[in-house]
């Protein structure tokens, strides 16, 4: 596996983020690192992929800035690569919550992946994920609470409106995500709605299933990552999903199965949402890709995915 892959984030004060932006994206393109960044005025999150002197230059450019010195970065490996191009956008979060009050630098308390069991196995702990629906059907940790929400900006009025039930006296919130920024948004928030003793898993899904054994984990199928890898399992080795490219849900061995699953148009979740004429433009697009395969390129119509 010989394609680095840096999943990185840092919550920190960039008075000028477009400043940021321009050297940002031509040293990326100069190294021949792809993937996306996200920069906004709370900070910069992404992930990208490319050689070891790639990455490591990219790196050592963005933790030279503001505040990023001590950024949070998870790295695994690639066969191939994860990312057809490399985008530098700008955005007003970079992990959208709409709450824009919340200071995400005010979180709960960060509890490491050795500690987690303990912490979720306590009968006082609520656990919740604060991830996306599509997420949470590929894997998470035995017991938690799934919001069912298909956005993270959707968590704030699930929390508003389940408080009051998930609440129960000394109980501890116990939340986490696939490698801790939105755990550190959603913390920051339940502080920010009165609610002290909260705990976020540090690193995220990925520390976990990096540091803990698999006979001692309690994490329960595999982890939906926003890359063309889909979908990861303990010591971060490749999982068995793939993507649909008609709608960018995940798609298990059991989803392949089926009759409504057709490589690159459509799959269960999908097919009653898409006509005809939409699936036959997946098609073509999906035939495109493969010839651009063969011949070696990056098809161009291909669009990276995106933490919503």
């Amino acid at each position: 596996m010989n394609i680095r892959v840096a999943a990185l984030y840092c919550f920190t004060r960039f008075d000028d983020p477009a400043a940021i932006k321009a050297p940002l994206a031509k040293l990326c393109c100069a190294q021949g690192v792809k993937g996306t960044l996200l920069l906004a005025q709370e900070g910069i999150n992404g992930t990208i992929a490319g050689s070891d002197e790639g990455i490591d230059a990219v790196l050592a450019h963005i933790r030279a800035l503001p505040g990023c010195a001590d950024m949070d970065v998870k790295e695994s490996r690639a066969e191939t690569p994860p990312f057809y191009r490399m985008k530098v956008r700008l955005k007003r979060e970079i992990v959208t919550m709409g709450e824009p009050e919340i200071d995400p630098r005010a979180t709960g308390h960060y509890v490491a992946a050795t500690d987690w069991n303990a912490l979720i196995a306590d009968p006082d702990t609520v656990l919740i994920d604060t991830r996306n629906d599509y997420e949470v059907a590929v894997g998470t940790f035995a017991g938690a609470i799934d919001p069912r929400t298909p956005s993270f900006r959707d968590f704030p009025a699930w929390f508003r409106a389940q408080r009051e039930r998930l609440l129960k006296p000394n109980a501890k919130v116990a939340m986490f995500c696939t490698g801790g920024i939105r755990c550190e948004k959603a913390t920051a928030f339940l502080k920010a709605e009165g609610v002290e003793d909260v705990y976020h898993l540090k690193g995220g899904i990925l520390a976990y299933l990096e540091q803990v054994r698999a006979e001692e984990s309690r994490w329960q199928g595999e982890c939906f990552v926003f890359d063309q890898r889909v979908a990861i399992g303990h010591g971060l080795e490749p999982g068995s999903h793939t993507l649909c490219y008609g709608c960018r849900r995940p798609v298990s061995e059991a989803d392949r199965q089926s009759s409504l699953y057709v490589e690159g148009v459509s799959c269960p979740a999908c097919h009653g949402e898409r006509d005809a004429t939409q699936r036959a433009g997946y098609a073509e697009r999906h035939r495109q890709v493969k010839i651009a395969e063969v011949r070696g390129q990056g098809h161009v119509g291909a669009r990276p995915l995106e933490n919503p």
